[in-house]
């Protein structure tokens, strides 16, 4: 059985057509944003929050700063993810 992790980061593939690499390639607690970790961009943000929001039926709240701190890394928005589901 996956994790919640490695799931997150076959989504991250899948939702941003990322062919090249996979989920071994992907540090759990890197950056997803920026030069050191991943070089996801705005567009890659936008993207992946509807893959999480479809893939794990919730919604996001309208707080961007929460949101940039859950999506900082793998590990952080599968904790994050994880705190929705026991909503």
């Amino acid at each position: 059985m996956n994790t919640l992790e490695e799931q997150i980061k076959q989504l991250i593939i899948d939702s941003l057509g990322l062919e090249d690499i996979g989920i071994e390639d992907i540090d759990t607690a890197a950056p997803l944003f920026g030069s050191e970790g991943l070089g996801l961009d705005s567009v890659d943000a936008l993207e992946l929050g509807l893959a999480v929001q479809k893939a794990f039926g919730f919604t996001f709240e309208n707080d961007s700063t929460a949101l940039r701190a859950h999506f900082y890394s793998v590990k952080t928005l599968a904790a994050f993810v994880a705190a929705q589901s026991k909503k």
